[in-house]
């Protein structure tokens, strides 16, 4: 069942369009992650939810009724921000408990929701703490046990673990997902994090300019970019003009051979770099190693043609050549695609 809709979903500010006519559907249950830059309109779409941004034109539906006119604190939505918005003057508690004392729940309800909240966020008997003495992490913890808190039917974050270290995010986004499978939860978040988005989410919305540019699973985002900038944005850089003349496409690194059911005519290609094989220098295009990458399970080389753009190649460790050396390139059709 859909339990969030937007129906042509815009926002002007300034004279400029920042939400531009989109539609979208969260349903119930469902964790969707929506990712893109800096200016492309996510924490907008956001706000527009949450009814801190009034719409120019379309609507915002939550269980099928119109959000138009209903103040934010009636929309059964949970908030969570980047910053994560403590109130510095309450301990854990006080903090947890907030959005249940405006509800009016008595006392003793908010012990003990709060006590529930603190040990499903692993922090048991933190209540009287002080908030200013909690590691980032941990404020991060208190910040999703106060979203949760009233039991909205839709819980909202804003970049959620941004001001977290590297280590730190892998773990609580494992963390998070488990947790609001078990809750159930339907959530809304936006990031400009891939890493983050496609860990957390059940679905992946990409936005540029305002806009959707594509939607789908992890999975299908990421094997599947919609056009060279979703694939761009998603860090691939073996991205070229090409036009296709069967079962190969005419780039300016050469034939590139496609999947044999690829359309004909001008296109854009991507081709992975695990599709980027590397062979004897007299065979293949002629490349030079510019520069090399430590990834942790691999090596990015990073390839100069003569005459054409930059490849990046995924090598094994001890098979990756080293800077200045030459090298020939041959490509993996499986690892070629097509993009819109």
């Amino acid at each position: 069942m859909t339990l969030l809709s937007l129906e042509a979903a815009t926002v002007r500010l300034g004279g400029r369009t920042v939400l531009d006519a989109v539609d979208l559907a969260v349903a119930e249950h469902e964790i969707v992650c929506v990712l893109g830059p800096s200016g492309s309109g996510k924490s907008t779409l956001l706000r527009a939810v949450a009814g801190l941004q009034p719409l120019h034109s379309g609507r915002v539906l939550l269980d099928g009724r119109d959000q138009a006119g209903v103040p934010v604190h009636r929309r059964e939505v949970g908030l969570m921000f980047q910053d994560h918005q403590l109130f510095p003057q309450r301990d854990v508690a006080g903090n947890v408990a907030f959005g249940l004392r405006m509800r009016g729940a008595a006392k003793d309800e908010r012990a003990v929701r709060v006590r529930e909240l603190l040990e499903l966020v692993g922090l048991p008997g933190a209540g009287a703490r002080s908030v200013a003495a909690l590691s980032g992490g941990e404020q991060q913890r208190v910040a999703l046990a106060r979203a949760l808190a009233p039991r909205p039917r839709l819980l909202m974050l804003d970049e959620p673990l941004g001001q977290l270290d590297r280590s730190l995010r892998e773990r609580l986004v494992v963390e998070l997902r488990e947790l609001f499978a078990r809750l159930g939860t339907t959530v809304l978040a936006v990031t400009h994090d891939q890493g983050e988005a496609f860990a957390l989410a059940d679905r992946v919305v990409v936005m540029r300019e305002g806009r959707i540019a594509q939607s789908g699973t992890p999975l299908q985002v990421w094997q599947r970019p919609a056009d060279a900038f979703v694939a761009r944005f998603l860090g691939f850089e073996n991205v070229v003009e090409a036009r296709i003349d069967g079962e190969a496409a005419l780039t300016a690194w050469g034939k590139v051979p496609v999947p044999h059911d690829a359309p004909q005519g001008p296109c854009s290609l991507l081709v992975r770099p695990a599709g980027v094989r590397l062979v004897a220098a007299d065979q293949g295009l002629r490349c030079t190693v510019a520069a090399r990458t430590f990834k942790g399970t691999h090596v990015a080389v990073h390839l100069q043609p003569a005459d054409a753009p930059r490849l990046e190649a995924a090598c094994a460790l001890r098979s990756a050549p080293e800077t200045g050396a030459e090298v020939g390139v041959e490509f993996d059709p499986a690892e070629v695609v097509v993009l819109g």
